[in-house]
């Protein structure tokens, strides 16, 4: 089952406190909807505000990107460009 850690308290209150979570899903779009359906309100602000890195590759587009069971998602917050 894919393993993702959460950086930074962005997600937090979504979690209850939770930064580490094991979701099964076979694409990040699925784990991003399973991880919505598992706590609301967290697929919109992964969305909007993390940046995701997959078996140590980030992605600015990650929906497609295949996972595996034994795949490491990071969630991270995006940094503000100036």
């Amino acid at each position: 089952m894919p393993r993702i850690s959460i950086a930074g308290s962005a997600c937090k209150p979504f979690t209850g406190g939770e930064s580490e979570l094991e979701v099964e899903a076979d694409t990040f779009r699925r784990l991003i909807l399973e991880l919505d359906r598992r706590f609301p309100g967290l697929g919109r602000q992964i969305e909007g505000s993390m940046a995701i890195a997959v078996d140590g590759q980030i992605y600015q587009d990650a929906y497609q990107v295949p996972l595996n069971p034994e795949s490491e998602i990071w969630l991270i917050p995006k940094i503000a460009g100036g």
